[in-house]
This record gives structure tokens, sequence and C-alpha cells, in this order.
């Protein structure tokens, strides 16, 4: 029988992140990297000014304990919002329910005052571009991780 991962297999709690100029973008991009998620899992709600993903995250920071422990690597569902959106594009980007996404970078476009656009490219050349008063998103752990179905890290040939 196989277990699920536990968080005490690794860090003692769940990644809990917050992402407020370049550098912290840099590091939560490299984070969310290879998650995936169905496009019903994207929530943007202009009123509140808040965009929030569901995401399926591959758990980077644990992949080379993994690898030396010869073990499974992991998944852990995890929720990553953005506030302060002013607008929000899609290109790209079918919102059916059925369609599965593939995130694979955060990128930031400054703009003036602090200002800027925020572009999450998914695999397909699919892009979600958010106009927004600055940089502020959350990345939180929301589950236990579980063993990555494919039992393996994602790879990007060069």
């Amino acid at each position: 029988m196989v277990e699920d991962a536990r968080f005490a297999d690794a860090d003692p709690r769940p990644m809990a992140l917050k992402a407020e100029d370049e550098a912290d973008l840099r590091i939560m991009s490299a984070l969310v990297q290879d998650a995936i998620l169905p496009a019903s899992e994207i929530s943007y709600d202009p009123k509140a000014r808040r965009l929030a993903l569901l995401l399926n995250r591959f758990r980077w920071e644990d992949a080379e304990q993994a690898r030396a422990e010869g073990r499974g690597f992991e998944r852990v569902r995890a929720l990553l919002v953005m506030n302060d959106v002013l607008e929000l594009r899609s290109d790209g980007i079918d919102r059916d329910g059925d369609t599965v996404l593939e995130l694979l970078a955060l990128n930031w476009t400054p703009g003036e005052d602090g200002t800027g656009q925020l572009s999450l490219e998914f695999a397909g050349d699919g892009t979600l571009t958010a106009e927004v008063e600055c940089i502020n998103l959350d990345l939180r752990d929301v589950t236990q991780p579980y063993l990555a179905p494919s039992g393996k890290a994602p790879s990007h040939p060069e």
C-alpha cells in the first residue's frame, strides 16, 4: 500500500509566502513552476480586485531531498492569490472547466509609480495578464503533500 506524503516528511509547516517586490516574485515563480490546474480553478473578482488560482504545485523545495532519499516526488494543493488587480486579460486560455493548464512562470513588467503588469505564462502559449496597482501575491499550501501521480519531476529540455 502506498501512503500519502506528510508535511512531517519534509518541512515542518505548509508553505506560506508573500511577494511584494520583484525579488520575492522570482522566488514565488520558481515555486509555482509546473503547477497544474483545471481552468475552472481560476477565479477573478473585479470588485475585490483579486485573482485566485487553486494549483497542484510541484514541491520544488523538496525535490533534491526526495532524490537523495530515493523517495517519490510530491505535489501539494496551493492557493495563489493576486491582490490589487485593476484589470485582467486572457490570451489563449480556454476557460472551459475541462481544460488543464500548466503554469510555467510569473513575469513582471513595471509601469509607473509601482504599478505594472503581472503575467501568468502557461504551457501552449496561454497567458493571463493582470494590470496591478503593485506586486501583492500570496502563496499558501492548503493540503498535505501527496505523491506526484507521474512519479517524476517535471523537466524542461534545453
